[in-house]
């Protein structure tokens, strides 16, 4: 594979008028393809024109080679040619433009972790990316970052400070720094970060995009090059919720050739709005304009979706957060780095080497006693969610300057991970969304943060948020929890938990997902049942002659939560066997036939199902 290597070793930050680049979005570019509107060859084309138009080389660390992209854009446009729609729909990326993190394992291509002295040739690709490149992701190229993926600034790497997308005298953010920028400048549809600290967050926050942190071990670490193997996770880069959630489900498998991967087990979406917290202490650090934007965020979601978060107790959290940096975690990058950071340290970014050496100040015993500490704080924090749903946080509390970080590296870099820090340690996750901007034009946002498994909740709820200050932004993703990792089993619902209907949401409670549409076999009838609030149909079983095919949904229900999901149903409603015009036999609603004969109880077996009865009734219109 032919590649070009950035050799640029400093960027100068210029003033410039603010740059507005144009998205490019997943969803759009997938539409497009399935249109016909658009072929592969001439996406990537428009995309190597746009990467030389924005004109940012110290966004990338490596590029892949014209020809060689232009080449597999070619064969995804005969694969298009000859199956249309469908290859799409077998490769969810098909076609779509992204970008690596420059310490992600792709190969034949060097990994450098922005350290030259570092860089090695892997012989196999990072199982994340390998999956996106089976999906029909395109790769772009690997992209710069904080060396060694120490820091929130963007500013420590040989290949250049990498610029905040608008404004270039600022920070655009670390340590996925390029992998943001390439987003946010348009070069690409998506790319793939890190985070450890905040570094798939706060970048996010700086130039207007979403970023979306998983559950540590929901995405293989395997060909990652570590910061803290035990904190890092793989982070996405989008320009909405949708999008990032698209991707998040390509990747989202467990890996057991990685040690920390983890087999997912995904909590439900709440009924209505979740119970929302925010920190009862704030700090920017003398930032208003930071502080007005924030402020002017809650009122809008208070206004337009009727969000209003109670205090919480934030000093747990703000002390695990000093555990990171001024604690003996630092001591698992040393680690990461081995004997490199003793035979080569010279070679290595003065700052990024003085935050790593401050390993040697801490002990084994240190190690353990933090340990405690963290457990000690952890129960605190358990405590806190248990009170709320999800935290709703700054992504960041101020922005800085770019010569200012440069003068002052390490307190201003600090000040940064003040909402990020603690994430990790105590195993939550964390979407960050982009709201208000600033009254000087600077892009900022918020970032929801939950319990690990509670990815879904934050992606649905992030979605309404961004769709409250974008108008483009894309909602509808409740319908799609991450693909089981646990078992399973298939539920046939016909009345009030179909899709849109009243108590449908005990279903996306228990982490269900929709399997498909279909209908029972032609031995069926179904009642409207008297009495019951919502209204709800019964289904019993009978015999050809009186009966008729009945329109069901099947839903995919995860067994541990099925018990909960049962003990809400009230008679005289039931769960027991469903047949399937198709010859399966699944579990499903059935009806206790003493309520059929009830005088209100009327048989709608005629109408072919619970959906088509209310559309029949201009007084029980199906609920949007």
């Amino acid at each position: 594979m032919l590649y070009e290597f950035n050799l640029v070793f400093k960027i100068e930050p210029v003033k410039t008028p603010p740059f507005r680049a144009v998205p490019i979005t997943v969803c759009a570019l997938l539409e497009r393809y399935a249109n016909g509107s658009l072929t592969p060859s001439r996406a990537i084309a428009d995309v190597l024109e746009r990467i030389d138009a924005v004109d940012r080389p110290e966004v990338w660390t490596l590029r892949i080679s014209a020809s060689d992209l232009l080449a597999r854009a070619r064969e995804l446009d005969v694969l298009l040619g000859t199956h249309g729609r469908a290859i799409i729909e077998r490769m969810p990326l098909f076609g779509v433009p992204f970008a690596v993190k420059d310490n992600i394992d792709v190969a034949g291509l060097p990994t450098t972790a922005a350290c030259e002295p570092f860089a090695y040739v892997p012989g196999s690709t990072a199982f994340a990316v390998q999956r996106l490149l089976d999906a029909g992701a395109i790769l772009i190229g690997k992209t710069n970052l904080d060396q060694f993926a120490t820091g929130l600034v963007g500013t420590r790497s040989p290949y250049g400070a990498v610029r905040q997308v608008e404004f270039p005298e600022r920070v655009s953010g670390g340590s996925s720094s390029g992998s943001a920028v390439a987003v946010a400048a348009g070069c690409v549809a998506f790319s793939l970060g890190t985070d450890t600290a905040g570094s798939g967050r706060v970048p996010a926050g700086f130039n207007e995009l979403v970023g979306l942190k998983p559950s540590l071990g929901l995405v293989s670490k395997r060909g990652v090059m570590p910061a803290c193997r035990s904190l890092d996770t793989v982070s996405v880069f989008t320009h909405d919720v949708a999008d990032a959630w698209h991707t998040l489900r390509q990747i989202a498998c467990f890996d057991p050739l990685d040690s920390f991967s983890r087999k997912a087990s995904p909590m439900g979406l709440t009924r209505g709005t979740p119970r929302l917290g925010v920190p009862d202490t704030l700090e920017f650090f003398g930032d208003k304009a930071a502080q007005d934007a924030f402020a002017t965020t809650l009122a809008d979601l208070s206004r337009r979706l009727a969000i209003t978060p109670v205090p919480v107790d934030f000093a747990p959290l703000n002390d695990v957060s000093a555990l990171l940096y001024d604690g003996p975690w630092v001591a698992e990058r040393r680690a990461a780095l081995g004997a490199f950071f003793d035979t080569h340290r010279d070679a290595i970014d003065p700052v990024v080497a003085k935050v790593i050496g401050r390993a040697d100040d801490f002990t084994a015993v240190d190690a353990f006693n933090g340990q405690y500490e963290l457990a000690a704080l952890k129960r605190r924090a358990d405590e806190l969610f248990e009170s709320i749903d999800i935290l709703i946080v700054p992504t960041t509390p101020t922005h800085p300057l770019i010569a200012d970080v440069q003068a002052n590296p390490i307190e201003l870099n600090s000040q940064l991970g003040l909402y990020t820090n603690f994430v990790n340690l105590l195993d939550l996750c964390a979407l960050s969304v982009p709201c208000q901007r600033r009254a000087d034009g600077l892009p900022a946002g918020i970032t929801l943060i939950a319990p690990a498994g509670a990815d879904h909740r934050l992606a649905v709820l992030g979605a309404r948020i961004q769709a409250a200050f974008f108008e483009s932004a894309v909602t509808d993703i409740q319908y799609e929890p991450l693909p089981f990792a646990e078992p399973a089993l298939t539920l046939a619902v016909v009345g009030a938990h179909l899709r849109g209907q009243p108590l449908n949401g005990q279903l996306l409670e228990a982490g269900a997902r929709f399997v498909e549409a279909t209908r029972t076999t032609p031995d069926y009838q179904l009642f409207a049942l008297a009495g019951t609030t919502p209204p709800k149909p019964g289904l019993v079983r009978t015999n050809v002659a009186t009966g008729a095919a009945i329109a069901v949904e099947l839903w995919a229900l995860p067994v541990r939560l099925f018990g909960e999901f049962v003990a809400k149903i009230g008679p005289p409603l039931g769960i027991g066997t469903v047949q399937l015009a198709d010859g399966r036999s699944v579990n499903g609603f059935i009806c206790e036939p003493v309520a059929l004969g009830h005088p209100d109880a009327r048989d709608i077996t005629a109408f072919g199902g619970w959906l088509a009865y209310l559309e029949s009734h201009s007084t029980l219109k199906p609920i949007n």
